[in-house]
């Protein structure tokens, strides 16, 4: 499989994902419709390269994905164009709906057709998913492939309903079908609306540091270029027809991921020190998930992959790039999204 196509690849773990192919030597289109996510100076490292071309383009406009297939002739392709931010999905579900389940009905039925009538044999399609699908766990266990789905908010059920979507034209169809399921990313490039950009921001700038609820919920943390390497080595080596869940056992509650955060911040930029002080607890978000976490052990027996970052190395990399490149999210923090809360309570 030498010729992939990427949806989302202009989006956080998307980018990560076109960058890792492309040093990979692999032969990248990315398609993104470059939404507010979406953003090309992430990937302006790759943008230049002769295997790497972008097309801006809706996943739900099924003659133009076709048009895609056709002149670019994919081996395989990586689907992880999607709305991710469970407070946009409860402030506005319809976008969710639309693209997470629509748009991955039209990527299939497109899939179908191109294998039917190019005779690409040995085309596979890798649906990106989320740990978001299977609810919330109690305080102790983690998610295995086998875990029931029960999908608390807007986004994780319009994610549920696009795995099963994937799963039934597998079965249905013969199609030849993926399923990834992460935890929590974090790292580079990140858009500033999700807790860790959001969190070093706001401390770097002396704004208040918002924590839902109490902030003891726990989420499983796994640096995104680890991400990106898991996805690789599922299309190459993953058998069809399976799900591979993705995690890196370093679970932290919220208020752990703050207060680190934090504690760099004073080591990196001390004139703002304490930061921590800026940190105010807030109502909770709407049906908040207590604890998420992912047992990976599928993926490291059966792929070989295993997280190589730990959350405190990713994190002081994630500090320490925010600080550095300021003219990635300067722009956004003032046009596009500037650190106000979304999906707050009635």
């Amino acid at each position: 499989m030498k010729r992939i196509f990427v949806t989302g690849g202009a989006g956080f773990i998307g980018s990560a994902v076109c960058r890792h192919l492309c040093r990979l030597g692999l032969t990248v289109l990315n398609v993104d419709k470059l939404t507010y996510a979406g953003n090309l100076d992430s990937l302006r490292d790759v943008a230049e390269l002769p295997n790497y071309s972008f097309r801006q383009a809706d996943i739900c406009d099924r003659p133009t994905m076709e048009a895609a297939f056709a002149s670019f002739a994919p081996d395989a392709i990586i689907h992880l164009a999607a709305e991710t931010h469970v407070d946009r999905s409860i402030d506005s579900s319809a976008a969710f709906i639309r693209t997470n389940v629509d748009g991955t009905l039209t990527l299939l039925e497109t899939a179908r057709a191109y294998m039917r009538n190019a005779g690409a044999e040995h085309f596979r399609f890798l649906h990106v998913s989320t740990d978001e699908v299977y609810g919330s766990l109690g305080p102790e266990g983690a998610f295995t492939e086998t875990s029931p789905y029960d999908p608390r908010s807007p986004y994780s059920a319009s994610k549920a309903s696009a795995d099963h979507l994937v799963s039934a034209w597998g079965h249905t169809y013969g199609l030849p079908v993926l399923t990834s399921n992460t935890s929590n990313n974090f790292g580079p490039f990140q858009f500033p609306e999700k807790l860790v950009p959001l969190t070093i921001l706001n401390a770097m700038e002396g704004r208040p540091i918002a924590v839902y609820g109490d902030g003891a919920n726990v989420r499983d943390w796994l640096f995104v270029e680890d991400h990106a390497k898991a996805l690789h080595m599922i299309l190459a080596k993953g058998a069809l027809g399976e799900t591979y869940n993705i995690g890196s056992r370093n679970e932290r509650t919220n208020l752990q991921v703050v207060h680190k955060i934090c504690e760099l911040l004073d080591a990196e930029r001390p004139a703002g020190a304490p930061h921590a002080q800026h940190i105010t607890f807030v109502t909770d978000r709407p049906g908040h998930d207590r604890r998420y976490a992912i047992d990976p052990s599928k993926a490291e027996s059966v792929l070989g992959w295993r997280a190589e970052e730990s959350f405190d190395a990713g994190l002081a990399k994630t500090v320490r790039w925010y600080l550095e490149n300021e003219w990635w999210w300067r722009p956004l923090r003032a046009n596009v999204h500037d650190g106000r809360r979304l999906g707050a309570p009635a």
